[in-house]
């Protein structure tokens, strides 16, 4: 990212200080696309997963019906207002018979459908969802914010027309993402500008962050996430927890878990992890502050343990030691406010 700051050029400008910046900018979109499975030539960036999702939906809506997963992200929620509800089983994964009838009753359709949940991990059957899709002629469009740098993501195995990616979950800065599309597949564009991107995205190119952003992509995925992880629930269901979401058998993010406490709030629970030096979060983390009742655990069927509960991730450098301190102040807050 420094290197790309001391960068003068626009990669719009063909002089010497525009092509180099051009040739990082280029660079770095080879790396990214690589990661998702794509060629370069099929990468736009964007400044987020928010705008990804909303330009996905934007793009491949008009003359289909939507229909959106039961526990998507509220970016998906906010582009699709009025949209159809695709359930989800107890366990949060889509109920792909649910699917097949819902494709079945009516006009083609777009199915919007998360990879892995933000607050559970758990991972929706995309692959199959997108067989279902094809053999009724809906298009899919695959949120794969959570699940991108955490697992491996590839595009065509998944058999989504649009994907959409972001750098800060996988590491990277916060505020750049990218909108993978399908070969030979062109949407409006959602920001017109001056032809940047292909004529597909309008505005000057955030270099460093896309630097960062590529930086990110060549990181190993982490090895001893899901070792943690399963340590941590085991302790903390001893302390009275709840694991939400998933199962032994149920394919989740190596990083995340959500844990209620039945008889304390999601909020009080935030609160006081924080004042011991612990970042959670209820529900999701881009809520705006706001600490809500999940409308994904509402979607599981989980009634009150829907507001009694918090997701917890482990970043990618996480150790041991963090998990100890975790879990320390997991149990004091147990034994102070658990009913």
């Amino acid at each position: 990212m420094l290197a790309a700051l001391e960068l003068d050029g626009n990669p719009a400008s063909i002089h010497r200080a525009g092509r180099a910046a051009r040739q990082m900018l280029e660079q770095a979109r080879s790396a990214i696309a690589a990661r998702a499975g794509a060629d370069a030539a099929d990468l736009v960036f964007c400044s987020g997963g928010t705008e990804a999702n909303a330009w996905a939906v934007a793009g491949l809506s008009p003359g289909r019906r939507v229909l959106i997963g039961a526990t998507e992200h509220d970016a998906i929620r906010a582009a699709a207002p009025g949209a159809e509800i695709l359930p989800v089983h107890g366990d949060g994964g889509a109920d792909l018979d649910a699917l097949e009838h819902i494709l079945r009753a009516g006009p083609p359709a777009l199915v919007c459908l998360m990879l892995a949940n933000n607050e559970t991990g758990v991972l929706h059957p995309v692959a199959a969802a997108a067989a279902l899709c094809r053999a009724h002629g809906a298009r899919l469009h695959v949120d794969a914010v959570q699940g991108f740098g955490r697992m491996i993501v590839d595009r065509a195995a998944l058999g989504a027309d649009t994907l959409a990616v972001s750098a800060h979950k996988m590491g990277g800065p916060k505020g750049v993402g990218a909108l993978v599309l399908a070969p030979g597949l062109h949407l409006p564009p959602l920001i017109a500008g001056g032809g940047q991107e292909r004529g597909r995205r309008g505005g000057t190119p955030p270099l460093p962050a896309i630097a960062g952003f590529a930086a990110a992509a060549a990181l190993e995925y982490p090895g001893e996430l899901a070792a943690l992880r399963d340590r941590l629930e085991q302790s903390a269901v001893q302390l009275g927890a709840i694991v939400c979401g998933g199962g032994p058998e149920t394919p989740r993010l190596a990083n995340t878990t959500c844990l209620a406490l039945p008889g304390v709030r999601a909020e009080t629970q935030v609160i006081a992890l924080d004042l011991a030096g612990i970042a959670v979060s209820a529900g999701s983390a881009c809520s705006s502050g706001r600490v809500t009742e999940s409308h994904v655990l509402a979607a599981m069927g989980l009634g009150a343990l829907a507001g009694c509960a918090i997701r917890v991730s482990l970043p990618w450098n996480a150790q041991g030691e963090d998990i100890d301190a975790f879990l320390a102040a997991y149990a004091a807050m147990a034994r102070r406010l658990a009913a």
